[in-house]
């Protein structure tokens, strides 16, 4: 009887776990994993990566084909033909870059002192992937090389056709920048030990989005017959070795690198944990079943066009939150101190900006089993640093976009019956955060002085920066009435209503406003704003966008239009009018002035349907999946931004969307498959059914729950997780 790892005895564990508690029990799943496409999204302006990892890991094993600038920001583009080395993490689909870390690279033949002597071309028919495993030949080292990856640890295979001084460079330089110099010098401090002929620990610190430091344990399952420390740059503190093998043509040289932010005890506990014996093909199933165990919690029917989208989708959203914690639940917190998780697992890479809108709500019907770690992680990471997380990365915020987040996941768990955190503790930080300014973060003196961001004050930003803030203040008031907590509720409901003070009757646009009251000139509603453009009123877009971000409170938005005839003349302006002026590389995916590669514009489909014209919102979800989601590399029209795009597509797809998600109601839109089946916890199962869905037949005639006739505008979080049927008649 074969000897099963500890990986192995984990992952059974796991499913066994998860079919007891979340899913119906199912011996023989069927393979969903097979129509994930890991290449959708890798080219254009989607920022996906290819490679390995696993589901919520810390690790991600990937192709680098490129570091430098914002097309790299995942480190691969699907046009490119050489191949740098294989680097072991990195983030999914985001507009800004970091990670990176411990680039390697197999070559032969003579060996030269030149780092980037190195890289290799590569063939797109000789590249493949799938979930938990990535291939490809390496075209001048003669070398096939196989990634797979558990939680914490890679596992590298490379097969040397031929074997003429056969060696790996290991770079402790690399990772990702925006400017060459940048690459060169983000390394702040690098240390490795060779502990023995096979085992290089080391420790490097690094700056780009995030302070990172990180800890590793690489083992080969050969010795290392000789080694060449390659000359750095005087800004380079980072180390670049050379290490060579005494191979012959046809061997394999594998290499396992576990990561820690602890310590290299950390990282070794991880690598034994999880990868300790040399079973690459062990290891590769193991991460294949893990995700088709979660692809599985959702069976479609469809095209495999429609199949590859959407599973891909589903791949994307659990790429993260990473836990960053290790096996025993350590971690390096926001202040640098090694800590254990309060609830046993700690997990960063929250792009919260982005993902508050649908990536969370899709994990609350989905994978509830994370939802309180989720949760708690931003607790501990809010108590540590004074306030909730705005995008953590590394267990560090990085202050990246505007409004705080943070709060509405918390708020949406607390509203959807999540309890395993302290609530007490949940407001108290969340409290924090809406009320106690930070120089990096809030004003929020100026805030309640004025009930909004003064443009001649805060300089830019100052119209997203208030409404996002002001959904936060709904959440806040939210989750305080649902604790009886009347006080608090009432100061953050009055708060929620600042986005009135932007609002102006003579053009109808959400304006920037000075500090005396005026509104700020000229106006023009088309102009982009940025993070970096000093002046500019908005956040990755413009007037036309975030006119319609007042998710909380659409009724009197449409009160504040003049009722819905006008509401509905201006948001048929928005789909019409083609954007001018000067373009932006977040503003992506236009119908009109409708931007879909944007996270602002998600739920603005959806206004038609809580105005009176749900045939509308039919319409354009339909031209929305026609022509923003592609089963190819170049197939979104933006960055997927740690699966908000995707969640976007899958929630759709069933028919709803979270226009506020803190409501927990889903608005209606029109499904885009003809049957789904959500296994949900406790055994139960929400079926959506889509009767006579064709290209022609797009629009919704009739909707019964459970064979009862719905004719909600909503339908409600607790409706789908209590399980049941929900038909649409098609026209």
């Amino acid at each position: 009887m074969k000897k099963k790892t500890p990986l192995m005895t984990a992952i059974l564990a796991s499913l066994l776990l998860c079919a007891s508690c979340t899913l119906t029990d199912k011996a023989e799943p069927k393979d969903y994993a097979k129509y994930v496409n890991t290449f959708i999204g890798a080219a254009d302006n989607g920022h996906t990566f290819p490679g390995a990892c696993y589901p919520f890991g810390m690790i991600q094993t990937s192709p680098v084909t490129g570091a430098v600038g914002w097309r790299y920001c995942s480190e691969y583009t699907y046009q490119d033909s050489l191949i740098w080395g294989f680097s072991q993490t990195h983030l999914n689909g985001t507009g800004c870059m970091d990670l990176g870390d411990i680039l390697v690279m197999p070559v032969t033949g003579t060996r030269v002192r030149s780092w980037d002597a190195y890289r290799s071309h590569f063939s797109k028919e000789q590249e493949a992937a799938t979930p938990g495993y990535y291939t490809v030949e390496l075209a001048e080292p003669q070398v096939k090389a196989e990634l797979t990856a558990s939680i914490h640890a890679a596992l590298h295979r490379y097969t040397f056709h031929k074997a003429d001084s056969a060696s790996l460079l290991i770079d402790l330089q690399h990772g990702p920048a925006w400017r060459e110099e940048q690459y060169h010098s983000h390394v702040t401090s690098c240390e490795v030990h060779w502990e023995d002929a096979q085992t290089l620990t080391g420790h490097v610190s690094n700056t780009v989005w995030v302070d990172q430091d990180y800890f590793f344990v690489m083992k080969f399952n050969r010795p290392v017959v000789d080694s060449l420390y390659l000359p750095m740059a005087e800004t380079e503190k980072g180390k670049r070795i050379l290490v060579s093998f005494d191979l012959k043509p046809g061997d394999e040289l594998m290499m396992k690198v576990a990561l820690s932010t602890t310590g290299i005890a950390g990282a070794k506990k991880n690598l034994e944990a999880e990868i300790a014996a040399w079973d690459f093909e062990g290891v590769r199933k193991a991460a294949y079943q893990e995700w088709n165990s979660y692809l599985s919690r959702i069976e479609i029917e469809g095209t495999d066009d429609e199949k590859a989208n959407f599973y891909t989708c589903f791949y994307h959203a659990l790429i993260q939150p990473n836990q960053i914690s290790d096996v025993d639940g350590m971690y390096r917190n926001a202040a640098d101190s090694v800590v254990k998780a309060g609830s046993g697992v700690f997990y960063s890479t929250f792009s919260l900006w982005d993902t508050y809108r649908a990536a969370h709500p899709f994990y609350t019907l989905i994978t509830p089993e994370r939802v309180d770690g989720f949760v708690n992680s931003l607790i501990e990471q809010g108590e540590v640093q004074g306030f909730l997380p705005i995008w953590a990365l590394w267990g560090k915020d990085n202050y990246c976009m505007v409004g705080n987040h943070g709060v509405s996941v918390v708020a949406e768990a607390y509203r959807k019956g999540f309890r395993g955190f302290d609530a007490e503790r949940a407001f108290n930080i969340i409290k924090r955060t809406q009320t106690v300014s930070h120089p990096l973060k809030s004003d929020w003196e100026t805030y309640m002085k004025y009930g909004y961001f003064p443009t001649d004050l805060i300089k830019a930003e100052s119209v997203s920066s208030t409404l996002e803030s002001v959904y936060d203040d709904y959440a806040a008031a939210d989750m305080a009435r649902r604790m009886g907590k009347t006080e608090d509720a009432a100061y953050f409901a009055k708060r929620a209503d600042f986005y009135k003070n932007l609002f102006d009757p003579s053009t109808k646009f959400m304006r920037p406003r000075k500090a005396d009251g005026t509104w700020k000139t000229p106006f023009n509603p088309s102009v982009l704003g940025h993070s970096e453009s000093i002046g500019g009123d908005y956040t990755e877009g413009n007037a036309w966008q975030y006119t319609w971000h007042v998710q909380h409170d659409i009724p009197g938005l449409i009160q504040m239009m003049g009722g819905e005839k006008p509401f509905l003349q201006k948001l048929d302006s928005l789909f019409t009018i083609k954007l001018e002026g000067e373009a932006l590389s977040d503003v992506t995916g236009l119908i009109g002035q409708y931007a879909h590669g944007n996270e602002p514009s998600h739920h603005v489909a959806y206004l038609y349907a809580m105005a009176g014209r749900p045939e509308r919102t039919q319409e354009l979800i339909r031209e929305i999946f026609e022509t923003q989601y592609k089963n190819k590399p170049d197939g979104l029209c933006g960055n997927d931004d740690c699966g908000q795009m995707s969640a976007w597509y899958m929630l759709s797809a069933m028919g709803f969307y979270p226009v506020d998600p803190v409501s927990g109601d889903y608005v209606f839109g029109a499904p885009q498959l003809p049957k789904m089946v959500l296994h949900l916890a406790d055994g139960k199962t929400f079926t959506v059914i889509a009767e006579n869905l064709s290209k022609e037949h797009k629009y919704v005639e009739s909707i019964t729950l459970n064979g009862v006739p719905y004719t909600k505008k909503t339908i409600a979080h607790e409706d789908i997780i209590a399980g049941g049927t929900l038909v649409y008649k098609m026209k």
